[in-house]
Parts: C-alpha cells; structure tokens; sequence
C-alpha cells in the first residue's frame, strides 16, 4: 500500500519536471509514465500495455469527436470574424474591464448542461476574441472561463458526477440543483479573481488573425450577432435539452420526442450540426476555403488529440492500483464532511478524473451518511457538496480538462499548473470551507 503511494506521488512530480524543467512533450512524458507506474505496481508487461492501449482510446472515443468538430467551429469562427462579432456584443453590454466576469458567467451557465471538456471547446473563440478585443492576456479569460465550467460540472445536476451522487444518496435533486447553483456563484467568482490576480501575470497573445476593421473591409460585413452565435448556442440547447429530456421525471415523456431530443442532444451530434451551422457564416466570396478551414482545424486538434488520449492512458493505469482502498482507510478519522472531501480529492489528484472521483467515493461514503450524522435531506446534499468540492481538487497534468483547457488556450505546461491547476486547487478549498460552514449551521 505505502510502495502505490510513493509510485503515485512520485509519477505526479517526475511528470511536472520532466514537462516543466526538461521541456519535453507532454505526450511521450505521460505515455512513458503510464507504462512505469504499471510495471513497478507489479503489473505483468502485456496488462500494462493493453491498459494504456485501451485508456488512449476510451477517453478519445468520449471526447475525441467533440475536440475535433469544436476546433472546426472555432476555426470557422476565427475565419469569418463571426468570433469578433460575439466579442462586440458582449463588451458593449458589461463592458472592457470586465470581460473576465463575462466569461466566467458564461462559464457557469455554459456548464450546467455542458460538459466543461465540450464547453470550453465550444466557448473557446469567444474568449479569445475578447482577450483580444479587451487587450488582456489570453491566460486571463481561460482562466476565468475554465473555473465557471467547473464550478457547476462539479456541483450542478444535470451533469452526470452530481446527478449520480444524488441518485445514490437518495438526496432531492431540487435541493441539490438549488444548493448547487448557490455555491457554485462564490466559485465562480472566486475563478474569477484568481484569474484576474494570478493568471494576468502570464502574457499570453489572444492571436486573432485579423481586426475588426480587416475583416471588415475584407468581407464588407461582419456577421450578424445572432448568426454568429448561432455555432455555439445551437449545440448548447440541444445539450441542455438532452439533460432536461433525461431527468427521473422525465418532463418530455418517453416516447418518440423524448428519443429525438436524447439523439440530437449527444454532444457529438449537437457539435457536429454545430460545424454545419458554422459553415453558413463562410461568405460567398470565401466558399472556396470552407474545404481548407475545416482541415486547419482538423491539423491543429492532432496535438490536443494525442496529449489527452495520452492522458487518458495514465489514468487507466492508476485506475488498476487499490487507490480505493487506501481512500477507504481514512474513513476511522471520525472528521465529519472534511472526509468525503479528502478521499473525493485524493482520488479525483490521483486518477484525474473528476466523474469517477465523485461516483467511487459516494459508493464509499453511503453506507456512512447516517453514521456521519448527514442522513437529512440538506445533509445529503452538503455531504454531495463535499464530494465535488474534492473532485475539483485539483486538475493536473492526468486530467484530459487540463490539457483541453492549456493547449486551446496557448498555455505551455508551467503556465497550465499556474493557472488550472492552481485555480481547481483554490475553487475546491473554498467550497469545502463554505460546505464546512453549512453544515455548522444546518447539521
């Protein structure tokens, strides 16, 4: 048990150094790590690799389609100036000096019914073109758009994380929706300040090929605010449908209206119209570049593509240790709603998963609810709090959201610890702090 926690603790900072100091690819550096970590655990040689083999491909089969059809949109985006147009409308209503609250407000929408590795995708050309129109560093808006995702991936149902826990604790889904969104605003509010203290530091170019006044005069018009919206807010709502269609009430029936609504609300299939509906912002006069657009945006997701399949190997690999196990020795602390937090934290650090995180520790802590003095309806859902405060804490380099998040966003990997993982790691403490408080008052 002690040998697995050394191996893990010491895989995690040889892969900071090797990625940080030694300046070596993030792709070979996991990959390799994988296939260490299995052999020194004991894990016989043909496993090893057939468990990195079939991590590479699981995580890609989730999200690899998604990463793919959302660099397409965004390319499209970026082209037509479509981008520039969102960034227009949106600093005209709050204003240049706050296009970081702008983003992590959208974030924390977006992230209700989106899964915050799709929303940053689909999000991302806003935000780039509003470092750019706003003159901030790209880092900045990442930063602030990654934190108000992952406010409410964590502790919002419909997601799937949160919605289990409610499902296996038997806590009211209202509740734990309400609740939810009333923790997640200090969140993200939280993001956001850390991104505009901390993550400004980091000068990174938001790179627009063009300005407002060359697309301008290229293209004669720019496009309308709704049409260039329209990429991003038709995959949105048919997500957000998709996740109302499937709720335990089933407020759509389940018939033949409810299966069209799951269909076109899969994340796959509503990014994919979603390139279908970028396409019709491509000017008459540009037609002849759709072919080479959607192949730019094809070339540039290769190196996303290969770092979070690669991320997706290693933790394969450690979800073959007794991490659980070891999750499960900290039950005898007798610390109350701190525990669901550190075994949450401690799996989400090891394997980088914040939905497994959050469905194997409820597995653990159900049967203990009641002795843990959490069996009401609110303490169920502070004890659902707890766990995905853990589960945030924190995104490192094993987390496919680290690598989604740093490579759209132009971050190499010391600045991606800076910014990602040091603002899950401050999200995550604040949340259990104010869960701890909760719980003061109303247990």
């Amino acid at each position: 048990m002690v040998l697995v926690l050394f191996v893990i603790l010491f895989a995690i900072i040889g892969m900071v150094v090797a990625i940080t100091k030694y300046k070596q690819h993030p792709f070979l550096v996991l990959i390799i790590t994988a296939i260490l970590v299995g052999l020194i655990t004991g894990m016989p040689a043909a496993k090893v690799i057939t468990t990195v083999k079939s991590g590479f491909g699981n995580i890609l089969a989730s999200i690899g389609i998604v990463i793919l059809a959302g660099t397409m949109i965004g390319t499209i985006l970026e082209k037509t100036g479509a981008a520039l147009t969102m960034a227009n409308s949106i600093l005209k209503v709050v204003g240049n000096k706050k296009s970081a609250l702008t983003m992590g407000i959208t974030g924390y929408i977006t992230g209700i019914p989106v899964f915050c590795d799709s929303g940053f995708v689909i999000l991302n050309p806003i935000a780039r073109a509003l470092a750019s129109k706003s003159k901030v560093s790209l880092a900045v808006m990442a930063t602030a758009l990654s934190g108000g995702l992952y406010a409410t991936h964590c502790l919002v149902p419909p997601t799937p994380g949160p919605i289990a826990m409610a499902g296996t604790l038997g806590a009211d889904l209202g509740l734990t929706i309400l609740v939810g969104l009333v923790i997640s605003i200090p969140m993200t509010l939280v993001s956001i300040l850390y991104a505009v203290k901390i993550a400004s530091k980091i000068d990174i170019p938001a790179n627009s090929e063009n300005t407002i006044e060359e697309l301008t005069e290229k293209y004669g018009q720019l496009p309308s605010a709704l049409h260039s919206f329209s990429p991003i807010l038709v995959p949105i709502v048919l997500i957000a449908l998709q996740s109302i269609a499937n709720f335990p009430s089933t407020p759509f029936g389940d018939g033949i209206f409810k299966t069209i609504l799951v269909f076109f609300g899969d994340p796959i299939v509503a990014l994919i119209l979603g390139v279908f509906v970028a396409m019709t912002l491509i000017p008459k006069s540009e037609k002849e570049n759709t072919l080479k657009w959607l192949s730019e945006g094809v070339t540039s997701s290769a190196g996303i593509l290969a770092i979070t399949g690669a991320g997706g190997a290693f933790g394969a690999i450690l979800q073959t240790l007794p991490i659980a196990d070891i999750a499960s020795q900290l039950t005898g602390l007798g610390i109350g709603v701190i525990l669901p937090f550190i075994i949450a934290a401690l799996l989400k650090t090891a394997m980088g998963s914040s939905t497994v995180s959050m469905i194997t520790t409820v597995a653990m802590i159900a049967p203990m609810v009641d002795a843990l003095g959490f069996g009401s309806d609110i303490g169920r859902v502070l004890i659902i709090m707890a766990i995905g405060a853990g589960a945030m804490t924190v995104s490192h380099a094993n987390d496919s959201y680290f690598w989604v998040v740093s490579q759209f966003s132009d971050m190499d990997a010391k600045a991606a610890f800076k910014c990602q993982t040091g603002v899950t790691a401050v999200m995550g403490i604040t949340t259990i702090i104010m869960v701890l408080i909760l719980s003061l008052i109303f247990i």
